[in-house]
């Protein structure tokens, strides 16, 4: 089934996965019942009052939705709860995290921070010294994280992976070729600094359900 898109300018919501079929059944009351359709990776929600709601399914495919709306919902929903094993993996010039979450507990994981020089102003043969420096120093860096990301992902049984961070950064990371199986899955987690508490707090990221909105 192809769905239509959201309009541009619509409006975009994040819920928490815990808090969907609450709010599934709040759209259901507001606008005197729903319609679902689903192509597996997005669902359709289409009020009786013509509204509209597009829900990016986390980790598809959505299994096909049968029955009657309220089973759709139920069938959405638990989904959208399933407890996962998910590899997360987030890569900086500054630093990188690596985690196992098995649900939203963390149970495996490394954080370290890099050093990668900045760029400079110089110009001639020192721009040059700095730029290959810096190359270098990203090699490295990323050459460590690689390793770190091996070590606990490379062998894991995941569901998903997700990332965030550079994306560059992360894709010298997965061209290691004892990483060469994973690839990233769903939305890029925003992360400004890799830290511990950073990548204990990304559940609420990869899980939380993004809604479009119209009107």
């Amino acid at each position: 089934m192809t769905l239509p898109a959201p309009p541009d300018g619509a409006r975009e919501v994040t819920v928490a996965a815990a808090r969907l079929r609450k709010w599934l059944r709040g759209f259901d009351e507001r606008h005197d019942g729903l319609q679902l359709d689903s192509d597996g990776t997005t669902v359709l929600l289409t009020g009786r009052d013509g509204d509209r709601a597009w829900i990016d399914v986390p980790f598809p495919p959505l299994p096909e939705l049968t029955g009657t709306a309220l089973a759709k919902q139920v069938a959405l929903a638990e989904h959208v709860e399933r407890p996962r094993r998910v590899g997360v993996l987030l890569v900086r010039r500054t630093g990188y995290a690596a985690g196992l979450f098995d649900g939203t507990e963390l149970v495996s994981s490394k954080v370290d921070s890099t050093y990668v020089q900045g760029t400079t102003k110089a110009g001639g043969w020192s721009q040059q010294r700095y730029a290959r420096r810096r190359a270098n120093q990203a090699h490295a860096a990323f050459a460590e994280a690689a390793d770190v990301a091996a070590r606990i992902l490379g062998d894991a049984e995941l569901d998903a992976l997700v990332a965030g961070g550079d994306r560059e950064a992360v894709k010298s990371v997965l061209a290691d070729p004892r990483l060469a199986h994973l690839e990233p899955t769903g939305p890029w987690l925003t992360v400004k600094d890799p830290k511990l508490r950073v990548l204990q707090a990304m559940p609420e990221q990869f899980l939380g359900i993004r809604i479009t909105l119209d009107p």
